[in-house]
């Protein structure tokens, strides 16, 4: 190579005139671009493969390019030459190994187009590896819940206990939002697996290129249709961000849950998901839980940080873009990571069934059953709500059948018994007897949780092959490109 082809291609995009200046630091995204690299490296591969199927460029310099791409792989991300992001430093380098030759890799396209072809390609498998995450913590709740279908717990609202309900109805609650959270997540990653490659700078090109041919050997179930959206849009960062965010909220929850009932005594998280003060000998500290909790804060200030960048940008292309993905790709990597420590944690824990049946009628949690069992025996539901809730006011600790035969007489100027036998209103008041009777579908009976174990146990394998399929799909396309460049080089 001559020494004006090796000038040339030390600064292969800016050339001397746009080199940076002061600000070259500042516009360099190399190092962060450390993340996309085998993205770049298989995007230039489709891309050159299409342009020689295309007769855009000869079979020679199809082949010299992609031996050269070949040896760019084997050197590593570490090993390429300065340039001011991994897309111009993978073009530098390919130009140094084959001449000037090199340049025809960039036939027909932007780094605009190339630049968001590379993100979808890279963030469809961060998706699909937190799908994978999420319907492992579901599968481990349902383990969990499977043997505490009749182990009584009390139920909250406003931190107050309400009724009382079973630990595997609990937990499964938790399994049935993190199913929706699986749902956002493949649905995000349809939208996301389109192939913005041969948008060029947004304006599309004269070359008769086969963009359906690129998005088949990359894997992507189709293209942005329209060249200026398909080169600008982030709006798949924004509903993946979107999604992570939404199941970061979920991990809180389960989080915050499992702080609390710790601090009850109701549970005994597992030493792996604690830890001890360094003061105090006697601590055992839910420091991975919080941490959890924690990361709802990371994931949603992701996204407002994303969308603040993307706020007011003109079409199509801008500079600002640059510092967009970020925030996507680190929410998704600080919630993967909490959707195993939390999955971990819920599900080694150990509950305490005593304590657990102690407090599972505190507070009068069975009123609402009381009130029911009177409304089931014609009593219009608000008159026995407020029965119910006189004798709650009298009641000085737990509420027995005394205590609501009082109230009756006043509210009602009768008794109760004349209403409902008394064996019944005792059954009414026992935490036990009172979740059995909720049957109705999705409630804690066990009967009824032990239903809604096998459709839950069904709607997981769905799920699971659902991710399999999409983990196929790229897994052939991926064995289709590399037996297109194998033929090449």
């Amino acid at each position: 190579m001559s020494d004006e082809e090796s000038t040339n291609a030390s600064d292969v995009v800016r050339r001397e005139r746009f080199s940076g200046g002061p600000a070259r630091e500042f516009l360099s995204s190399l190092a962060a671009d450390r993340r996309i690299f085998a993205a770049d490296l298989a995007v230039d591969r489709a891309h050159v493969v299409m342009l020689d199927e295309q007769g855009i460029i000869d079979g020679e310099d199809a082949a010299a390019i992609l031996a050269a791409l070949r040896d760019v792989e084997a050197a590593g991300h570490g090993e390429l030459p300065d340039g001011e992001d991994v897309h111009a430093a993978i073009e530098t380098a390919v130009i140094e190994a084959v001449g000037q030759r090199g340049g025809k890799m960039h036939t027909a396209r932007s780094r605009n187009d190339e630049v968001a072809t590379c993100l979808r390609y890279r963030l469809r498998e961060d998706v699909l590896s937190t799908v994978e995450a999420v319907i492992a913590a579901r599968e481990a709740l349902t383990e969990a819940a499977d043997p505490h279908t009749e182990t009584v717990m009390p139920g909250y609202t406003h931190l107050q206990p309400a009724q009382p309900t079973t630990v595997a109805h609990y937990l499964l609650s938790y399994e049935s939002a993190l199913a929706r959270d699986t749902e956002r997540l493949l649905d995000a990653y349809d939208r996301l697996n389109r192939s913005p490659l041969g948008g060029a700078a947004f304006a599309g090109t004269p070359f008769d290129i086969d963009r359906e041919r690129t998005a088949e050997l990359l894997g992507f179930d189709g293209i942005v249709e329209n060249s200026m959206d398909a080169s600008s849009a982030r709006d798949f960062l924004v509903e993946t961000t979107a999604a992570i965010a939404g199941l970061a909220t979920t991990l809180s929850g389960i989080a915050e849950d499992l702080i609390l009932f710790a601090n009850k005594g109701y549970v005994d998280l597992a030493d792996d998901y604690s830890s001890t003060s360094s003061i105090m000998p006697q601590k055992k500290n839910p420091d991975s839980l919080e941490l959890v909790r924690g990361t709802a804060g990371d994931a949603t200030a992701g996204l407002n940080g994303l969308l603040t960048v993307l706020k007011g940008l003109p079409r199509a292309y801008n500079r600002d873009l640059q510092r967009a993905h970020a925030h996507a790709f680190e929410a998704i990597d600080a919630v993967r990571e909490a959707t195993d420590v939390a999955a971990g944690a819920a599900t080694t824990a150990e509950w305490n069934r005593d304590a657990l049946t102690e407090a599972a009628g505190d507070g009068f949690s069975t009123a609402t059953g009381v009130a029911d069992l009177l409304a089931m025996h014609g009593l219009p539901f608000r008159t026995a709500h407020e029965t119910v809730a006189l004798a709650a006011e009298r009641a000085d600790g737990s509420v027995d059948v005394e205590t609501l035969e009082e109230a009756a007489a006043e509210t009602l100027g009768r008794s109760l018994t004349s209403i409902v036998d008394r064996e019944e209103i005792v059954a009414a008041l026992d935490p036990a007897e009172s979740v059995a009777s909720r049957r109705s579908a999705g409630g804690p009976a066990p009967d009824v949780v032990r239903d809604s174990l096998v459709g839950v146990v069904d709607g997981i394998a769905d799920d699971a092959n659902d991710l399999a399929e999409r983990r196929s799909s790229l897994e052939e396309a991926q064995a289709a490109l590399e037996t297109e460049v194998a033929d090449r080089v």
